[in-house]
């Protein structure tokens, strides 16, 4: 398993202690408590800041901004129900499809 894999599953393995047993001071136990809209709303706050910070074209910024989109997605995924395994089963399932690329269509703008 990839050393990547290991972290984000520890990472997640966190976030689902702070949910089931919430610490005080914790931001991810803040999170949950707030609900599914402010998770959400957090989600889309994050894919904004990385939308950013690709456009400035400058990596360190960029990787910072990914990292707290991948947070707030895993708590996304906990608050949902969603085991990381199901998306490491769905993004392996996608891996297998490299390569069958879809026919582009063509369009007459003309018309």
């Amino acid at each position: 398993m990839p050393e990547s894999d290991n972290t984000l599953r520890a990472l997640y393995r966190v976030i689902l202690d702070r949910k089931a047993n919430p610490t005080e001071g914790s931001y991810t136990a803040y999170l949950f408590s707030q609900g599914m809209d402010k998770i959400l709303k957090k989600v889309a706050e994050e894919a904004g800041e990385t939308i950013i910070a690709a456009k400035n074209g400058e990596a360190e910024p960029l990787c910072g901004e990914l990292c707290d989109l991948i947070y707030h997605l895993l708590v996304l995924c906990a608050e949902a129900g969603l085991p990381l395994d199901a998306v490491f089963a769905e993004l392996d399932a996608r891996a297998k499809k490299i390569g069958n690329l879809k026919q582009l269509k063509t369009v007459d703008r003309n018309t």
